[in-house]
């Protein structure tokens, strides 16, 4: 058992993530010191989990240190950057070895498959609440951004929207689902969030505004037409929901699920129409799942239609400080 701050670190954390040559100092001095490729500008992102906040108390340590690197990678795959390199910020209540063992496992599965090296950070006991910062690498100049959308842009999602949300809400005991294997599928949507690291590179030069859904789809698509200043009009019909959460809620519900549920850590992005080409080609030559849900237009705001009607949604988003 592990009797001290570093050692702890020294057991858990030393060597977490992929072996990479762009490291000069990690884990155990006061800094790190990594060595950026020429011609390259940083991405760096950071995210907070908060027990009760974040997760449901008691969720695996597992799913905690997988969707705690997560959520970032997701965000550096938003700006079309490769993660590299991230730092740790550790704060829990006790040492608990077999905890800290499923965290560090996870975390640094993730990591080793994104190509991510954990180079420092920091261990505290207290509430368990969990930030990581995560730093990426991408081509001068061609980082994507929320803004860049114009009036007559195809909008794009990744994956399916909406499975996140329904896992959380199995996962605190506000849905039931009969079916056990569509059960698993939406709660490991939530426990184990897929980034989207590959599509986002792959995005470079081919979208013009890109953001993840962390807030639920219909939220964070009014964000980018925001900072894009246009509007946006979305076909119901169009959105991908998978066949656990259409089975598990209906048709119906599962749309407002994944117009509104967050969690998704999908990206959301736009394509000119000429660049449209180039990206069903891209999805032709297996780009990942993206489907095509609508466009953007002159004006303001997020209308939904379905059945020849405008679908009423919230599109506000989960927001910590709102009364």
């Amino acid at each position: 058992m592990a009797q001290s701050e570093f050692e702890l670190i020294a057991r858990y954390f030393s060597r977490l993530g992929a072996d990479r040559m762009d490291v000069r100092i990690s884990v155990g001095d006061d800094g790190a010191v990594v060595m950026p490729p020429p011609s390259r500008e940083l991405v760096l992102v950071t995210d907070t989990l908060v027990e009760g906040a974040h997760f449901p108390v008691g969720s695996p340590a597992a799913s905690i240190g997988h969707r705690a690197f997560a959520v970032n990678l997701s965000d550096i795959a938003a700006m079309g950057a490769e993660p590299a390199w991230a730092l740790l910020a550790l704060t829990i209540p006790r040492y608990d070895e077999a905890w800290l063992a499923q965290f560090s496992r996870a975390a640094g599965d993730l990591c080793r498959k994104h190509g991510v090296l954990l180079v420092g950070g920091d261990t505290t006991r207290g509430p368990l609440t969990i930030t990581v910062t995560l730093a990426g690498i991408v081509p001068v100049g061609v980082a994507l951004e929320r803004k860049g959308g114009q009036a007559g842009d195809a909008i794009f999602v990744t994956g399916s929207p909406g499975d996140s949300a329904a896992g959380l809400a199995l996962e605190q005991g506000r849905l039931h689902v009969a079916d056990a294997m569509s059960a698993q599928i939406l709660r490991d949507r939530f426990l184990f969030p897929t980034p989207r690291s590959e599509i986002g590179v792959a995005l470079r030069g081919m979208a013009s505004a890109c953001i993840d859904v962390s807030d639920g789809l219909g939220g964070d698509l009014e964000k980018l037409c925001a900072a894009s200043g246009c509007g946006a009009e979305v076909d119901a019909a169009a959105l991908p929901v998978s066949e656990a959460l259409s089975g598990a809620v209906g048709r119906e519900l599962a749309r407002e699920y994944a117009l509104t549920g967050g969690d998704d850590y999908e990206l959301l992005f736009t394509v000119p129409l000429a660049r449209l080409g180039a990206m069903n080609n891209a999805v032709a030559r297996g780009l990942g799942p993206v489907t095509r849900i609508g466009s953007l237009v002159a004006g303001g705001g997020v209308r939904v239609f379905a059945r020849g009607g405008v679908m009423q949604f919230s599109g506000a988003g989960f927001d910590h400080f709102a009364r």
